[in-house]
């Protein structure tokens, strides 16, 4: 879909179509539906990071408890987001191994116990380097040191640059 084609769209059909960038997060294309057209993709990302930026903690907390764990039980149970779904085997995570399924679990287990909310990654990367099972495990780890504050925010940047990249998938950026 181009850009245009996106801006012409009803508000409904708009907020729709921009439903899966952010994780069950609706809210955030309907705060950007009214500052339509948008000039490309960049000004479309910029205005709906802006808007999770200016959202209240509540509706920010929301956004993080909306992800799921990776490698987790929705993934096995097939209850992912389509995004979700494809984001985690690109990873192969929907290829492990028992041991690396539990692995996966005591750090995701550890991870909510000191957090209150899941581990969130890009898994498809940025910068043209993808994660794989092994790079996401130490990520795991690694973030399990720093502390709360330190860790929204670095929750919050995953969550931004796996927008970008669904926002890539939508809109053709020659549009």
């Amino acid at each position: 879909m181009k850009i245009e084609q996106l801006n012409t769209l009803r508000a409904a059909a708009f907020i729709d179509c921009l439903s899966g960038i952010f994780e069950h997060s609706p809210w955030v294309g309907e705060s950007v539906a009214k500052k339509r057209p948008f000039e490309n993709l960049d000004a479309l990302y910029e205005a709906m990071v802006e808007a999770v930026r200016q959202a209240p903690e509540e509706l920010k907390d929301r956004l993080i408890l909306a992800h799921p764990d990776l490698a987790g039980k929705l993934a096995r149970s097939s209850k992912l987001t389509a995004q979700s779904e494809k984001e985690q085997k690109g990873a192969g995570l929907d290829r492990l191994s028992e041991d690396e399924f539990d692995q996966f679990q005591k750090l995701n287990e550890a991870y909510r116990a000191k957090f209150s909310f899941p581990f969130i990654i890009a898994v498809r990367g940025h910068g043209g380097k993808a994660h794989d099972k092994f790079s996401i495990l130490a990520n795991m780890k690694k973030r399990l040191n720093n502390d709360k504050d330190e860790e929204k925010a670095t929750a919050l940047t995953e969550i931004f640059r796996i927008a970008r990249l669904r926002l890539e998938d939508l809109i053709d950026s020659e549009g």
